[in-house]
């Protein structure tokens, strides 16, 4: 097994709806050293079935916080190591380069993060690239996919 080594990752799930993915991200987060934020409310509660099974018996090793708005995310990160993860922008996460630290806002599964938080900072906006036929990727999915971005690039890149 590869040891990754810390660098302190934040993922951000503004108000999650589905229990199973946001297990499925905690155990992501614990596999990673990332810490999981929880913007409320939730669709759920954190102590669901579906959660804990998602994540399996790792959850109780999962760095956790929740938070009532997501002004709070600049309690732990400036504004510019934020990525607002969305599918309503052009541009493409692997045009970014991510540093130790960043933290990831993810929305909602059924929509997204709010326009009105995505119109105040065009420029943190980043998404990845999909066919046209569907409106998105799994929530989990997405998370896996920029957070193992930001890991080879600080880790692997030549």
């Amino acid at each position: 097994m590869i040891t990754l080594p810390e660098m302190g990752f934040h993922i951000v799930l503004y108000e999650p709806e589905i229990p199973a993915n946001t297990g499925n991200i905690g155990r992501l987060c614990i596999g990673t050293g990332s810490k999981l934020h929880i913007i409320q409310p939730c669709k759920f509660l954190i102590t669901d079935k579906a959660l804990k099974r998602a994540g399996l018996d790792y959850w109780e090793h999962l760095d956790l916080s929740l938070h009532k708005n997501w002004e709070e995310i600049f309690e732990f990160c400036p504004l510019e190591r934020i990525f607002f993860c969305t599918t309503k922008c052009e541009h493409n996460y692997l045009n970014e380069h991510y540093k130790p630290g960043d933290a990831f806002v993810f929305g909602p599964e059924s929509r997204g993060l709010p326009q009105t938080l995505l119109d105040k900072y065009p420029d943190r906006l980043i998404t990845i690239p999909m066919h046209p036929i569907i409106r998105s990727i799994n929530l989990a999915n997405s998370v896996a996919i920029i957070l193992y971005e930001a890991i080879r690039q600080i880790c692997y890149a030549a």
